[in-house]
């Protein structure tokens, strides 16, 4: 199957730089947000990363103006276009949000469509349990999405092997580099990446180093380009908080068990830089 056409529904940090990077491309994508106004925030935030991939001679000023022409606004779900070839759901992570997304759609779009969602954690199995499951994928692209190379393509139980090659030629088509993985919590990339930063925190809450001597520790001693503390600002503390809650209830084990700082942090609204403070502060 040929995909030209996507649907992006949602237009938050994952949901612009997806769409940011189909446009670049010369997809045509319809960007589906819930009023004008946050679509309106969506593509002022993507134009300013193509400002930026201008400013640093990456693209030119025609190729930026072309991505933004191959954008289409959509205002509500239930005006999402019919012919889409490719749906990806890009909501906040919240898994009976993302099964409302698809019960929603799945009688709209046309039947050999392809469904994907951009979820960092939940099953890709369940989210398709509402919908065509064998035309159901995962997509998790890594934050920020027209940098980072890395696409996890997740298999639910039921997709099938046209869904998947069709999908990893998609992104190969967009530069990036995709890596098959099976459904289980967490996939891979958070399945080890949260337990480290969750680690962290109790080092953290234990008093056993200071926030930024914890991340110095793992940008020196590691090589890490950024240490885990401020990753997990970066990422989000509620975002943290909720995949490593998908890890412990999935797996069942005490290891994956939520550090109770963390949960503190996010109960008091210390999110990271989307709230201006998490383990650092922000302006």
């Amino acid at each position: 199957m040929e995909i030209n056409k996507i649907s992006v529904i949602g237009g938050g940090t994952m949901g612009n730089g997806i769409t940011h990077v189909f446009a670049l491309k010369g997809y045509t994508v319809n960007l589906v947000e819930l009023n004008n106004e946050l679509i309106e925030k969506a593509i002022l935030s993507i134009t300013k990363n193509l400002d930026r991939q201008v400013k640093k001679e990456v693209i030119s000023e025609k190729e930026k103006n072309t991505a933004l022409s191959n954008i289409n606004k959509v205002v509500g779900i239930e005006n999402i276009p019919k012919d889409s070839d490719l749906v990806i759901e890009a909501i906040y992570e919240n898994k009976e949000a993302k099964l409302n997304v698809f019960k929603k759609i799945n009688p709209i779009i046309k039947e050999n469509s392809i469904f994907a969602s951009n979820t960092s954690s939940i099953s890709i199995t369940e989210l398709s349990s509402v919908c065509r499951a064998d035309k159901f994928i995962g997509m998790h692209f890594m934050n920020p999405v027209p940098v980072m190379k890395l696409v996890e393509i997740i298999r639910g139980y039921s997709t099938s092997d046209e869904t998947f090659q069709t999908i990893k030629t998609l992104a190969e088509k967009l530069d990036k580099v995709p890596v098959e993985v099976f459904d289980y919590p967490g996939f891979i990339s958070n399945r080890i990446l949260m337990p480290m930063i969750n680690e962290a925190i109790f080092s953290l809450m234990e008093g056993v180093a200071s926030a930024e001597d914890i991340d110095t520790v793992m940008k020196l001693g590691m090589n890490h380009p950024m240490g885990p503390l401020t990753l997990a600002d970066f990422i989000g503390l509620d975002v943290c908080l909720a995949i490593m809650e998908v890890l412990y209830n999935g797996f069942n084990d005490s290891k994956y068990r939520p550090c109770p700082l963390l949960k503190k942090m996010v109960a008091a609204g210390k999110l990271g830089r989307k709230s201006g403070e998490g383990f650092f502060k922000y302006n």
